[in-house]
């Protein structure tokens, strides 16, 4: 029972730390009048992944390399098979050209690189981990320089920027809930594991990565019941990108991850891969450049058949 406490308030700390670090990020920058595309496509990014990125850095650190994995290969397949899903269940999105020529392939191609540095040898190295790095920071460039167009700059609530010391306090209380969240979380999802015998990586791959995909199914319900176009296919994928070059690739940085549990390899990554690839079909069948309910409904089914051969 302490465990589940463990988690639930963990959960919690690690979504408001988010948001709050979001709300700050968001305010400093306007004061420095960075502009909102940059805003979006770099301290947005950083502050809606911090709770993937502190969860798999503490759990890599404390010796619990599959939560640490599981964490981001588990949110990438729940931000389609979930976030998306219930988006699409509950009205149509209308697919940009930038999903094929930029999103799409980017994502493919950074679930490629992930998964050709674990699988031969099991084992993200330091080397890849600046490849990964090395490789976001061209992508953003790259939509930077040549996509601007692409990004749509949507109105945040903090774009009236905020009294500087509301925007400190945001940060230091977003630091301070993501570290105790990511604490929390850990210990109870080990506790969990190891009580009821089950891998670090199904626990990972299940309750840890469903509850840091709950910002995003949370933003993602809020604009559809205001009606407001702020999720997009497009962002869904970037934060997939995001998780893969950003969370994983930092993490390594810092140390090595080694793949524990052999089901990660042989079994998670292509669920991930055939997850991503499955969204390219859709947008264009039966009605192209479009993703409604019976694609939602597709999704979920999926994710409800990974989610049954993870567990069993």
């Amino acid at each position: 029972m302490q465990n589940i406490v463990f988690i639930i308030v963990g959960l919690t700390l690690l979504i408001a730390g988010g948001n709050w670090l979001l709300k700050s990020a968001v305010a400093l920058s306007l004061r420095l009048n960075i502009p909102k595309i940059v805003i979006g496509m770099t301290i947005v990014s950083v502050a809606t992944s911090a709770p993937e990125l502190i969860v798999s850095i503490k759990a890599a650190l404390e010796g619990f390399p599959d939560l640490a994995l599981a964490n981001v290969v588990g949110s990438n397949i729940a931000n389609i098979g979930l976030v998306l899903a219930v988006v699409l269940l509950l009205g149509s999105i209308e697919v940009r050209r930038s999903f094929y020529t930029t999103d799409w392939p980017i994502m493919m191609l950074a679930s490629l690189i992930f998964i050709g540095f674990i699988y031969f040898d099991g084992k993200l190295e330091r080397y890849e981990g600046i490849i990964m790095v090395v490789s976001l920071f061209l992508f953003l460039i790259y939509l930077l320089k040549f996509q601007g167009t692409a990004v749509v700059e949507e109105a945040h609530e903090d774009d009236i920027p905020l009294p500087l010391y509301k925007a400190v306090l945001f940060l230091g209380f977003g630091g301070v809930a993501l570290w105790g969240g990511s604490e929390l979380l850990v210990n109870g999802a080990v506790g969990i594991a190891n009580n009821y015998g089950v891998s670090e990586r199904v626990i990972g791959i299940t309750v840890v990565s469903i509850g840091t995909s709950i910002p995003e199914l949370a933003a993602s319900i809020i604009a559809i019941v205001k009606k407001e176009k702020a999720i997009s296919l497009g962002n869904l994928i970037g934060s997939n990108i995001f998780n893969l070059l950003a969370v994983l690739g930092i993490t390594s940085l810092i140390t090595p991850i080694q793949v524990m549990d052999q089901r990660m390899l042989s079994n998670d990554i292509f669920w991930m891969l055939g997850i991503s690839f499955l969204i390219f079909p859709l947008v264009f069948f039966p009605k192209g450049q479009r993703l409604g309910w019976r694609d939602g409904i597709i999704l979920v089914a999926v994710y409800v058949t990974f989610l049954y051969f993870t567990v069993t």
